[in-house]
């Protein structure tokens, strides 16, 4: 949100949030997940997206739009996108686990996300407390069990392999995760943000990451340098 917030001016954000974070709302599918943006985008009129943005675990959800949705798409970035590919019954025993780990910030209105992340600021707490309280045992099952899949990632196509960035930060956990897409999208580009952790300039620069976002839409490029060291 505060990204958006910096771009709102120029640009139209569209900020889909998975039902599975969402109060009152049951997760069914990445697939009904995708149809209900597709449905969206629809209603508003919007025929083609400038830039796609995701982040973590997102990033498993954003892959099965650009696969599934026709609408035409110029840019991607993914922030640390979680690029993991696990079987299914390691998948089954990390429902309970996670389950525990993510309401656990709402029970604790924030106090064990320092815990989980490399991160405790003020500014990002609120979105944990939130997710937290929404969350249901039911939806984190059912999201698990076609997310993060043991398969090979989907393909995409050589212009947009182009268009596409993939970055991680040189500190976080989600790095080790770099190789398998660099295989997978010999196209794309890679960028690392050295010395930062998972999502961090994002979170506290939300000013600079949305002034990153601007210039590859506008230049197709990073700027240089895309950040100072952390």
């Amino acid at each position: 949100m505060p990204v958006a917030e910096k771009m709102a001016d120029e640009f139209y954000c569209v900020m889909p949030t998975s039902t599975v974070y969402c109060s009152g709302q049951k997760y069914r599918s990445k697939k009904d997940e995708v149809q209900q943006i597709i449905r969206f985008l629809g209603k508003q009129g919007i025929k083609e997206i400038e830039l796609v943005v995701a982040s973590s675990i997102g990033a498993d959800l954003a892959m099965a739009f650009l696969t599934d949705a026709k609408i035409p798409v110029k840019y991607i970035f993914f922030d640390g996108g979680q690029f993991a590919q696990i079987g299914k019954g390691t998948r089954r025993i990390m429902v309970p686990f996670l389950y525990l780990v993510i309401k656990s910030l709402y029970w604790s209105k924030g106090k064990t996300l320092k815990k989980i992340m490399w991160c405790d600021d003020e500014k990002i707490k609120p979105y944990f407390i939130a997710a937290g309280k929404n969350l249901t045992y039911g939806n984190l099952r059912r999201q698990l069990t076609d997310s993060l899949e043991d398969k090979p990632l989907p393909k995409l196509s050589e212009e947009l392999q182009k268009h596409t960035f993939w970055e991680f930060g040189s500190k976080e956990e989600h790095f080790k995760y770099r190789n398998a897409v660099m295989q997978t999208y010999i196209y794309g580009n890679f960028p690392v943000f050295e010395g930062f952790n998972h999502m961090q300039y994002q979170i506290r620069e939300p000013e600079g990451f949305a002034r990153m976002l601007e210039t590859i839409i506008e230049t197709g490029r990073l700027p240089n340098p895309v950040v100072k060291k952390a």
